[in-house]
């Protein structure tokens, strides 16, 4: 009884597993696939042939969104000092000659005072310099005499103008520090009109000469500055179209203009920079900073062209769906890898081959349906 019983169950195991093991792979991996005449025009699938499209070809570069040098300036301070004011943020627009903060230092003073103490030297040592020169002429004075007052007042007047300088280039106006009004604050204003990209200064916090207070940009100058490398480089030149991806941010595809191409090759890498400048409607929509991927277009090229939907990615092939039959309401489709080449927006090359050609009846439309 127990030897029946055994039998029995190896024999169910055994259908079993050879069940499994036929089974039907799904419509994925199948060579051929069926399609209804109700399913077809339910689902609104479209046959038709390979069509000659024209594909715009160029060098595949890569780049940045930029500014020119003059566009873009970092916010310093000629001597060091406290923030007493500030009222930026990240992304405020300024215009030029708006203030943008104020520093508070004791330093400031001392430049004043020195300032007042040469300026009030000056005019001794310039009378003295005239008049040792005048008595000299008449034989007077030494030679000795006469060079020591006129080294004096050069050098006093070197000092002078020097110090002037430096006051005005903190903001603080001479002719008010010659009325007495010294100010142990400075008003730092913007050089250039822009937005606000970088801002380090908090109320209280000491920034030194070489700390860099906040950043500004102008985007109104936007552009896109590319790296072509060496094998590239003969193909480009100005006035070509450039079309590129933020990836990012978006697949939209933007567009620009070569206009400026570099005249030396890059020893480390063997590049030259071009420079684009972008369509006005799309600035406002870019920031500085950005990686681009991009296409200088060289020329063009005709080729046999389907939907970009009409092609399926599967283990690292690219197939279509070829018209095999249509009888007794079914269509049947099969399976027929295929070379892809140029690509735009809507539409993707194909390389013909034995399978496919341009009278090719392939579906269109409804591809990722079927599978």
């Amino acid at each position: 009884m127990r030897k029946i019983i055994y039998i029995i169950v190896t024999i169910i195991l055994f259908v079993s597993c050879k069940e499994n093991t036929t089974e039907k792979p799904n419509n994925f991996k199948e060579e051929n696939i069926s399609v209804t005449n109700e399913q077809f025009k339910e689902s609104q699938f479209e046959v038709g042939n390979p069509k000659r499209h024209s594909f715009k070809i160029g060098a595949k570069v890569t780049g940045k969104i930029d500014v020119p040098p003059e566009n873009r300036t970092k916010i310093t301070s000629f001597l060091g000092g406290y923030v007493k004011t500030t009222h930026l943020l990240i992304g405020d627009k300024v215009t030029k000659g708006q203030a943008l903060v104020t520093l508070e230092n004791t330093a400031f003073i001392d430049l004043q005072k020195e300032y007042l103490e040469v300026a009030e030297q000056i005019h001794y040592l310039q009378s003295e310099y005239e008049r040792q020169k005048t008595l000299y002429t008449e034989k007077i004075t030494s030679q000795k005499n006469y060079l020591k007052a006129e080294s004096d007042y050069k050098r006093a007047n070197g000092m002078y103008q020097s110090l002037r300088k430096k006051l005005e280039l903190l903001h603080i106006s001479p002719a008010q520090v010659h009325k007495g009004n010294l100010t142990a604050t400075i008003t730092i204003y913007a050089p250039i009109s822009g937005d606000v990209t970088v801002m380090n200064a908090n109320v209280g916090m000491y920034m030194s000469p070489s700390d860099i207070i906040l950043e500004i940009v102008d985007t109104n100058h936007l552009h896109v500055e590319l790296t072509v490398f060496e094998k590239d480089i003969l193909k480009i030149h100005e006035g070509q179209q450039i079309q590129f991806t933020v990836p990012q941010a978006s697949n939209e595809l933007f567009k620009a203009e070569v206009v400026l191409v570099g005249k030396s090759i890059e020893t480390q890498d063997r590049s030259i920079m071009v420079h684009g400048h972008l369509d006005e409607n799309i600035k406002q929509r870019l920031l500085t900073g950005m990686f681009v991927d991009a296409t200088i277009i060289t020329g063009s090229k005709e080729g046999l062209a389907v939907p970009i939907d009409a092609i399926i990615t599967e283990d690292d092939k690219n197939y279509v769906l070829v018209l095999k039959s249509n009888s007794n309401g079914n269509y049947i489709f099969e399976k027929a890898v295929v070379q892809i080449g140029e690509k735009t927006t809507d539409a993707i090359e194909i390389i013909a081959n034995k399978k496919i050609n341009k009278n090719s009846k392939l579906l269109l439309k409804g591809v990722y349906d079927v599978y």
